[in-house]
């Protein structure tokens, strides 16, 4: 079986390399058959690929130990589920599934029916062909995931402990889905600069790859922040790890992208901005890849250093990024924008603004990742930049983002008036000033609250009144109900009213970031029958348990929790000691409500029964999962097709605006 994944991935190369080059020649000499002829091995390659995922997969659920990579990922005691997600659990079989993925995109993008761009697939597909020719290079001759060991081991070394989790499912298939789907984006744009079509045609063909991308990439980075809070222990969900920065540097990025198109399309200009922001996203999706495989930074995602693998991935990179700019110099002159920005209180501005503070916000993330290695080089010391750095530099970035994004809900194109100004923002303004005071006479105190709070306010404010008049627009001209009204309003503009609920979702995520920075902690060794308390909990350690399964040992503490006399109910943490690995896992015991978590740690014990305990509440931080479910409705919103509309309104919609 493993000679068939292997030969499967040399063919998949020598197609994809062919492929790659005859969409180039066929569609620059218009050779009508040596384009079919790409199309066909560009199907063949997602085939060929997709009979080696098969085969790998079905090496980790048959138990093929002489496989080094299902001995080193799985064992016989290994449920299905976790045998699946072995997939993606180290470095060769996570690259397997990378270049899987992208030959899936591949296969959508020369099958998909479109009605615009069609004359930049053939370029878009070679693009794409390429960086698929690269992946395939590197499973071939650095990482071949159906490398035989010598041997037949009887059993395989398992899952690593902290793996053993829910977020396994979730978190490393979605991060390497969103960084595989701004492939096709930055395949238009190339396509674009290589074609010399560079209107609205690779915006309309690139927009739902990028916003699907974006999407995917958010919530794999949401699950990640939920798996580090569940599993790691620390009470936590987000720690500014290397790798942790290296996911979320594609996601800000674009983010400003999505945003400035909408100027592209609207208005004619940022054409050169958006050349280059979808090729730093794509250079930072490869970068992300890159962090995990190299070694050059420590942290605890990394796989196994690969000096060689790493040299590959940073010449990848150089030669992607040097390459790309070229092309936006080189065309620069056809890049000029249709129109100019007309006042700094405007829509227009308003949206640039906030994409300077998104790619400044991605560049201080990725110098302080870096940091430790330019210190090192330039006074021999690595110097690390810890979480303090982040939180103080970020907060007031973010926070003018999410302000920013209240203002542009409702600030006119071109030049807004001083009516207009009082007219649009007076009741939002007001309802976030008195939510402020609230807030004071409620006992806030902390200046990052009391600003941050508001501001949130003003962007829900903005939202809902903005949506308010939509509807109540909608209901005096159609005789329409007001759900009704509200349900017609969201799909007749699915991208803007997507995007508002988008918004909402961050603000909420906001709210429990803003919360959980209250949390309260307290640690204590304590016997069975004895109890201690922290803000109105009370929790009484009832008895120590202590059983073995086929590859851990598991001890568990069982406490009661009360509020006053009310029994609340039992909690449960525990410790793992697996045998295959030097190191014991943290199970932390939570219980939620919307107003707080009561998050128990399992610390440690003595021979006489005496046991250590760590409690933390952490305030409001059910609002960070909530606000990621918002946010990912908004963007299925903002993704789902929009009705076709015909040239004539686009271009008088266009004229208006300029």
């Amino acid at each position: 079986m493993t000679e068939i994944g292997y030969t499967a991935l040399f063919l998949a190369l020598i197609l994809a390399v062919y492929a790659a080059l005859a969409f180039l020649f066929g569609a620059k000499r218009g050779h009508a058959s040596l384009l079919e002829s790409a199309r066909s091995s560009l199907l063949t390659v997602c085939g060929l690929v997709s009979i080696s995922t098969a085969v790998l997969v079905y090496a980790l659920l048959s138990h093929d130990f002489q496989i080094e990579y299902v001995a080193n990922y799985t064992s016989r005691d290994l449920s299905i589920s976790y045998l699946i997600s072995s997939l993606w659990a180290g470095n060769d079989g996570s690259l397997l599934f990378w270049a899987w993925l992208l030959s899936i995109c591949a296969a959508i993008v020369v099958l998909q029916k479109r009605d615009s761009g069609k004359e930049l697939i053939p370029y878009a597909s070679s693009i794409i062909m390429f960086t698929q020719a690269f992946f395939l290079v590197l499973l071939l001759f650095i990482a071949n995931p159906f490398h035989k060991l010598p041997f037949v081991p009887a059993d395989g070394r398992g899952l690593n402990p902290l793996l053993e989790n829910p977020g396994m499912f979730f978190h490393p298939p979605l991060l390497l889905a969103g960084y595989v789907g701004f492939t096709v984006p930055f395949a238009f744009a190339i396509a674009a600069l290589l074609t010399r079509r560079l209107r609205d045609e690779w915006i309309i063909a690139a927009r739902r790859w990028t916003i699907l991308a974006w999407l995917v990439l958010g919530i794999g980075n949401l699950f990640g922040a939920w798996w580090a809070y569940v599993e790691l222990g620390w009470g936590g969900f987000w720690a500014w790890d290397p790798v942790e920065n290296a996911s979320f540097l594609p996601w800000l990025t674009a983010t400003a992208l999505l945003h400035s198109i909408m100027m592209q399309r609207r208005r004619g200009i940022l054409k050169k901005w958006n050349m280059f922001l979808i090729i730093i996203t794509f250079t930072l999706s490869i970068l992300g890849t890159f962090l995990t495989r190299s070694g050059v930074l420590s942290s605890v995602h990394t796989f196994a250093e690969s000096p060689l693998l790493g040299a590959m991935y940073l010449a990848f990179i150089s030669v992607t990024l040097v390459g790309s700019l070229f092309l936006v110099y080189y065309r620069s002159w056809e890049l000029r924008g249709e129109a100019e920005m007309e006042s700094l209180v405007s829509r227009e501005s308003t949206f640039l603004l906030n994409n300077l503070l998104l790619v400044g916000a991605a560049f201080t993330i990725l110098l302080g990742t870096f940091f430790p290695i330019i210190s090192e080089a330039v006074r021999g010391v690595k110097v690390s930049v810890g979480p303090p750095f982040y939180n103080q530099v970020m907060t007031p970035i973010f926070l003018g983002v999410i302000l920013l994004a209240g203002i542009c809900a409702l600030i006119g194109w071109r030049r807004a008036s001083i009516k207009n100004l009082v007219h649009n923002f007076l009741w939002p303004a007001v309802a976030s000033f008195i939510l402020g005071i609230v807030l004071f006479i409620g006992g806030i105190r902390e200046w990052y609250a009391l600003i941050a709070l508001p501001v949130c306010g003003l962007v829900f404010f903005t939202i809902v009144y903005e949506w308010f008049r939509g509807v109540r627009a909608r209901h005096r001209m159609k005789r329409e109900n007001y759900l009704k009204a509200f349900w017609r309003l969201v799909m007749a503009n699915r991208p803007r009213y997507g995007g508002y609920i988008v918004h909402i979702g961050v603000i909420l995520f906001t709210i429990g970031v803003v919360g959980s920075s209250y949390n309260v902690e307290t640690e204590a060794s304590i016997a069975p029958g004895d109890s201690m308390t922290l803000k109105n909990y009370t929790l009484t350690y009832e008895n120590m348990d202590n059983y073995e399964t086929a590859s851990k040992e598991v001890v568990s503490a069982t406490l009661s929790v009360y509020n006053g006399s009310e029994l609340l109910g039992k909690l449960t943490p525990e410790k793992y000691f697996h045998r295959n690995y030097e190191q014991s896992v943290t199970e932390v015991a939570i219980r939620s409500t919307l107003f707080e978590d009561l998050y128990v740690i399992l610390v440690g014990w003595d021979n006489d029964g005496t046991t250590a305990f760590k409690v933390i509440v952490n305030p409001l931080v059910s609002w960070l999962w909530i606000g990621g479910i918002v946010l990912t409705l908004g963007g299925l919103i903002a993704f789902w097709p929009e009705r076709r509309r015909p040239a004539l309104s686009m271009a008088l919609e266009r004229r208006q605006a300029k």
